[in-house]
């Protein structure tokens, strides 16, 4: 790329109105005086390759992407990394000079540093951990859990059927429940993770029986509207330390913003206010 041009990146997807990345990012051009910009794109499903071809052509750098397109890209792009490969998803993409699309997944990190920093002192090999939810959030927790030696996921979802699928990826240290046991499986657990859309605004609340949770567990939900959901309300109440959604959100957009704009940023409380804001 000329070093006359100013570096660009966005947020794909359809709808991204709603997105709070382009507040994110342009937090951090701000902080670091990095000319550049980050913007949002709403982009028709028909117009996904074309686009894709062509904005590395007009000065983007890479781009981040959200639904509906997460597993598209990865047909598109023309490197994919294993992480992106194992959960079946890509939401960060990096532009090369020649315009090849390499396609990666930075959720699992997104979490795993969220949890690092909410709760410095949660040890992953601790003991067993309980995951709701089997949608595309649930596989990048599990293979990030498993990744840094969480010895057993107990796993249940609505339909028992898509936490099986799970199971059979992820292998024997992923043991699913049904969906009415999911508040017997939280005992005796280190952590607990809600990947589902219950209990966030406008959605069903989530009604999981939590008589279970103890002080000695680290309870996260990665729903962030509202930022204290029902499940960090009752594992607050019973003494548990609890890490909200949005640092995950936070945490997970620090690859992709080192790679295009050449800086590593930080997550503070700073970026949290404007994000919010």
């Amino acid at each position: 790329m000329s070093l006359f041009r100013i570096p660009l990146a966005a947020v794909i997807g359809s709808p991204v109105a709603h997105s709070r990345s382009p507040r994110l990012f342009s937090h951090w051009l701000r902080k670091h005086g990095i000319t550049g910009h980050y913007v949002p794109i709403d982009v028709p499903e028909d117009k996904l390759i074309e686009t894709l071809r062509l904005l590395p052509q007009l000065g983007f750098v890479g781009l981040n992407v959200t639904i509906p397109y997460k597993e598209k890209v990865l047909e598109i792009a023309d490197k994919v990394s294993e992480r992106a490969q194992l959960i079946g998803a890509a939401n960060t993409l990096v532009f090369g000079e020649d315009g090849r699309i390499s396609a990666d997944n930075t959720d699992g990190y997104g979490f795993i540093e969220n949890l690092r920093q909410g709760a410095p002192d949660w040890d992953p090999s601790a003991g067993p951990a309980t995951v709701f939810g089997a949608g595309g959030a649930a596989r990048a927790v599990l293979a990030s859990l498993l990744d840094v030696g969480v010895p057993e996921i107990r796993l249940t979802n609505r339909s028992r059927e898509r936490a099986e699928r799970l199971q059979a990826d992820f292998g024997d240290r992923v043991v699913v429940h049904d969906w009415v046991q999911a508040g017997n499986i939280i005992e005796d657990c280190a952590t607990v993770v809600n990947t589902t859309s219950l209990g966030m605004m406008g959605k069903p609340d989530f009604r999981v029986p939590l008589d279970a949770l103890t002080p000695e567990m680290v309870v996260t939900d990665i729903v962030y509207t509202p930022l204290q959901t029902k499940l960090l309300k009752e594992a607050t109440e019973a003494g548990c330390t609890v890490v909200d959604g949005l640092g995950m959100l936070l945490h997970q957009a620090v690859p992709g913003f080192e790679r295009w704009f050449g800086t590593r940023p930080d997550v503070d409380d700073a970026l949290r206010a404007a994000v919010l804001r």
